[in-house]
């Protein structure tokens, strides 16, 4: 009789190991999804950060290179207006009060410097408690 006890505790516990065997496979394999889209996401973050910062630095550039042809340009029309209109007075010249205060322009060579892979302090991208919305009142 003893043995019949022992078979069907053995039994009864080989089912709670299967059911729990079961169980546990579920939880892990679910978890390991999770986590493969969680270091997905993270990828793309990153990528789309990178994207971001490339483009603010590509946009930096081009507005230097705007910045330094538009100086160009007024330097350039600052000492034609002298050279091509010797005698007009100079209320009426109108880069005649900026002539002596104009600078020239001067070309630096561009340099490359590699982008860094961080950014200075925190980003603000990510937080724990998202900041209330406060809307402007209505006009009436």
């Amino acid at each position: 009789m003893a043995w019949i006890y022992a078979l069907l505790i053995f039994a009864a516990g080989a089912l709670i190991g299967i059911f729990a065997a079961r169980l546990g496979n579920k939880s892990l394999k679910q978890q390991k999804e999770l986590q493969k889209d969680l270091d997905k996401s993270k990828y793309e973050l990153e990528q789309y950060r990178q994207e971001l910062v490339d483009h603010f630095a590509r946009s930096a550039e081009l507005l230097d290179n705007i910045a330094k042809d538009y100086s160009k340009l007024y330097e350039h029309m600052a000492k034609t207006s002298t050279e091509l209109m010797p005698n007009l007075p100079a209320q009426d010249n109108p880069f005649a009060h900026r002539i002596s205060t104009l600078e020239p322009v001067k070309d630096t060579p561009e340099v490359a410097d590699q982008p860094r892979d961080y950014a200075n302090g925190a980003t603000g991208l990510l937080k724990d408690k998202p900041e209330e919305i406060v809307e402007a009142p209505k006009a009436s």
